[in-house]
């Protein structure tokens, strides 16, 4: 739980570097998987990196209007999952690759996801 309240004062003021942290870790992957999701009248492309040994989530979604939003998720107490959403800054964005900003507007325009090459996405 401790590890929580250090990642959810990171999203809150330091979401940059989160955003360096996710980028770093798809980039580096063999394949990556670029979803597409849906809830009530949103919609929005998203990467997500996983720690399983703490059961968090830390992503990136992509929503219509060039909107761009960090995202971390965890487990609390009562096994409820909770979803701390951060818009991100002009100054935030471009720490994401211009590949994986391509894929990701290629994804939610498209409303079907992709698995793509993680070094493809660096570029």
């Amino acid at each position: 739980m401790a590890n929580n309240k250090k990642y959810e004062e990171l999203v809150k003021n330091r979401p940059g570097s989160l955003v360096e942290k996710i980028v770093t870790e798809v980039v580096n992957k063999k394949a990556v998987d670029v979803h597409f999701e849906e809830e009530d009248n949103e919609q929005w492309a998203i990467i997500k990196v996983h720690k399983d040994e703490e059961d968090q989530e830390l992503a990136i979604r992509l929503l219509s209007g060039d909107k761009w939003v960090l995202q971390f998720g965890f487990y609390d107490d009562e096994d409820e999952f909770i979803e701390l959403l951060q818009p991100l800054a002009q100054s935030e964005i471009t720490l994401i690759p211009q590949g994986l900003r391509k894929v990701m507007l290629k994804v939610l325009s498209s409303e079907e996801g992709l698995r793509v090459p993680g070094n493809l996405l660096s570029r």
